[in-house]
């Protein structure tokens, strides 16, 4: 798509930790760095405003969701690509677009459809549409591999089905154009009603092939598992090759939107889950998993979650969880979306470092006593840009107010490199 700057549009930026009187409400930490510290590795989070949909702009509030990123190396420093698409209700989303940036975050162009990303008719009134898009770059091939799964509606309401879930993938050329979707064909039985990869990381392997986080099931089970498969991928199709082995709760929905990460030599996966925690698993190989444990303090105190997914940050000196949490402040903020934090993680014991959490998208309203004022930050992603810095980018939702709500990027600087991303030239 074009990347004409006068298209593009201008992003709004404030730091954290800049107007302390203001943030102090939001309870947010100190940012800078403490010298020999444990914290020492993040220098600064600041954030910015890349689509307003708190004020107008040009008459035009944005409902945008689901903004996930990918880094696609370029002489001097990399486009970043990045899907999205409209909120109109729960779980009830308009046809995927993409937009870009070449400027690290300044400016980005307007958002455009992807070409077959919208909705199908079905018949009798029912439509299927794919959500929870997340695109990769894929260095072997030199495309952006996206991955994403189908949803239906009907009357304009989510439908649910009692099967036929299943992921799509469809591949953008360095030119900028799209394969149409494919579905990825996986013939398991105990994936009969179900299986989707929705706003999960992967991994590119060093011989090219995709480990790819699954949540699945078959029909007349009501709970998820999950599992990684490996895929191959050639730059136009998709296959699985191998897959691991399965990880099993079965509190209400099971387990779902699992994320893999590696770190140290080994791969980890973390993981939603619906009875009041959140869980993470490890594996020598990204395919043979240990049984899942819950994520808790370096003292053991368990983290208290509420169906809401977690992601990895990884620094080549440090791997870092992304997550939210429930906490005095957001205490009657649904499922404790707000603020986002993020913690870095001892990879022996599992547990997160109580001294390095920060926030990284502070909560902003009253989660107390106005907490329907309080915006949404429960889908989100994080991303490495440069060896300087990482992102995570976020949409709020404001549900009582048209789910209207700004499409932010908080934007991590290292205090020191981070050598897992090749720097451009």
């Amino acid at each position: 798509m074009t990347t004409d700057l006068n298209q593009r549009v201008k992003r709004r930026t404030f730091l954290l930790g800049a107007g302390a009187a203001a943030l102090a409400s939001s309870g947010i930490r100190p940012l800078r760095a403490e010298p020999g510290g444990a914290r020492d590795l993040i220098d600064r989070i600041s954030q910015s405003v890349i689509f307003s949909g708190r004020t107008a702009v040009d008459g035009m509030r944005a409902r945008w969701f689901h903004p996930r990123g990918c880094a696609i190396p370029a002489k001097h420093r990399p486009l970043v690509l990045m899907t999205l698409q409209e909120i109109s209700g729960s779980d009830i989303f308009g046809p995927v677009h993409v937009t870009d940036s070449d400027d690290l975050g300044e400016t980005w162009t307007q958002p455009a459809p992807i070409p077959g990303m919208g909705r199908q008719q079905l018949g009798d009134g029912l439509e299927m549409g794919l959500c929870d898009t997340v695109p990769e770059y894929h260095a072997p091939t030199d495309t952006v591999l996206a991955l994403a799964w189908n949803v239906y509606y009907k009357n304009k309401r989510l439908h649910s089905t009692e099967k036929d879930r299943w992921v799509v993938y469809n591949v953008r050329s360095r030119d900028g154009q799209w394969t149409p979707p494919k579905r990825l064909e996986w013939n398991d039985p105990r994936a009969s009603r179900m299986y989707g990869s929705n706003c999960s990381q992967r991994l590119v392997l060093p011989d090219g092939d995709v480990l790819i986080p699954m949540t699945y099931a078959p029909i007349g089970q009501p709970y998820r598992s999950v599992t990684t498969v490996r895929a191959s991928f050639d730059g136009k199709n998709l296959q699985i090759r191998e897959v691991g082995n399965e990880l099993i709760n079965s509190a209400k929905r099971g387990l779902l939107e699992p994320s893999v990460g590696a770190f140290g030599g080994r791969y980890f996966m973390t993981i939603r889950a619906e009875d009041g925690r959140g869980y993470v698993s490890q594996s020598k190989d990204g395919l043979r998993w240990k049984p899942q444990v819950a994520w808790a303090w370096d003292d053991g105190e368990p983290l208290t979650m509420s169906t809401t997914q977690q992601h990895w940050l990884a620094h080549s000196d440090a791997l870092y969880l992304v997550y939210t949490r429930r906490d005095p402040s957001n205490i009657n903020v649904m499922r404790w979306r707000a603020p986002i934090y993020m913690a870095q993680v001892d990879p022996e014991s599992l547990r997160l470092i109580r001294d390095t959490e920060r926030i990284v998208v502070p909560m902003k309203g009253d989660g107390v006593n106005h907490p329907k004022d309080v915006a949404r930050l429960g889908n989100f992603h994080p991303i490495a840009i440069t060896p300087k810095e990482s992102w995570v980018t976020v949409s709020e939702t404001l549900h009582h107010h048209g789910w209207h709500g700004d499409t932010i990027l908080a934007r991590i600087d290292w205090a020191r490199p981070n050598q897992m991303v090749t720097p451009t030239t």
